[in-house]
């Protein structure tokens, strides 16, 4: 148990802050910090030291980073690190999924193998990091967007919306039920795109990367994604922010007014939101209160009500819709009659 806890435990744990793969990568984060501080400069114009000083304190305040919704997610991070290690060979594997959607495809489609392959390497290695982002975003979108949608699964995406300020670390504020759900995602979209690509092309295919990522994340992880959670409010402009989601329209995805609930659920990408009507344009000095609702609990904060309410909560909801159903089955009984 100890060497898992050194050997295995804390060296992933550290690997999440140095790793250019990880958002929260020290690297990515202090980029974060020098866009936020050369925006606050650009609008401040000659009250730059003042607009400087105003973003340092919505980064760094103590009220932020040392608040009881702050220490959640610290604490949030930690347990949902080990459980994820402790779950991963139990989650299937992404090599076995590749395997079978390609000897699936062809055995569907058996007159498509290598149809792309006189296709010269760079144009194959193009289209197949376009496509496994594209996929990869898309992915995220949808599945957002049903964590939102479906009462079950809300009861354990709302731990992610109870926090109350937001922190680069509130990224890792999940139930572990929604981290498996998105590491399923995540197998589902790798394999596809690799078995695919692999079926049209051959062994030809190769990622467009920096630092073994996908250089369209890594453009977006290193222009601020950070800034997404939080208080420090960028805009992209009208036209921009109907192609890429900023982190002014992150924060409105977070906030506790009404209007602004079921919209922006972009990971990248606003294209989605755009094209299913749920995208939501950032306004100049938008007064944004995140959490639930106006009334700040602490219970919301406990590690007990975090990990095992959404279980009752989702129990609840789908005992709810299963009454439901049988109370409209007996009404048409009832009107047949």
């Amino acid at each position: 148990m100890i060497d898992w806890f050194f050997d295995d435990y804390i060296q992933k744990l550290i690997i999440s802050f140095t790793n250019p793969q990880k958002r929260v990568s020290i690297g990515y984060i202090g980029t974060a910090v020098l866009i936020a501080l050369f925006w606050s400069v650009c609008l401040q114009g000659a009250k730059w030291r003042c607009g400087i000083s105003n973003t340092i304190q919505k980064l760094f305040s103590r009220n932020i980073l040392l608040s009881l919704s702050a220490k959640a997610d610290y604490q949030i991070m930690l347990i949902n690190h080990g459980f994820l290690l402790l779950a991963a060979p139990f989650l299937i594997s992404k090599v076995a999924f590749t395997t079978y959607l390609f000897f699936l495809l062809h055995e569907l489609f058996p007159s498509g193998s290598a149809f792309l392959s006189p296709l010269p390497i760079l144009i194959v290695s193009i289209l197949y990091t376009i496509f496994l982002f594209l996929l990869d975003d898309f992915s995220k979108y949808f599945t957002h967007s049903m964590m939102h949608r479906i009462p079950c699964l809300w009861s354990f995406h709302k731990v992610h919306h109870s926090a109350e300020v937001l922190t680069p670390i509130t990224v890792y504020r999940t139930h572990p039920l929604e981290a498996i759900i998105f590491s399923f995602r995540g197998i589902f979209v790798q394999a596809t795109s690799i078995s695919l690509f692999v079926y049209l092309c051959g062994d030809k295919i190769d990622l467009i990367s920096i630092y073994g990522v996908n250089i369209f994340l890594f453009l977006f992880n290193i222009t601020g994604a950070n800034l997404r959670h939080s208080h420090v409010q960028i805009s992209y402009g009208k036209i921009l922010e109907k192609l890429i989601i900023s982190p002014a329209q992150h924060q409105i995805h977070h906030s506790i007014n009404s209007s602004h609930h079921g919209r922006n659920f972009g990971a990248a990408l606003a294209i989605w939101d755009l094209m299913f009507g749920t995208l939501f344009l950032s306004e100049k000095n938008m007064n944004l209160v995140f959490g639930l609702n106006k009334k700040l609990n602490p219970e919301t904060h406990r590690l007990l009500n975090i990990y095992i309410l959404p279980f009752k909560e989702s129990m609840l909801s789908f005992a709810g819709l299963r009454l439901g159903s049988q109370l409209s089955k007996k009404k048409d009984i009832r009107n047949a009659v």
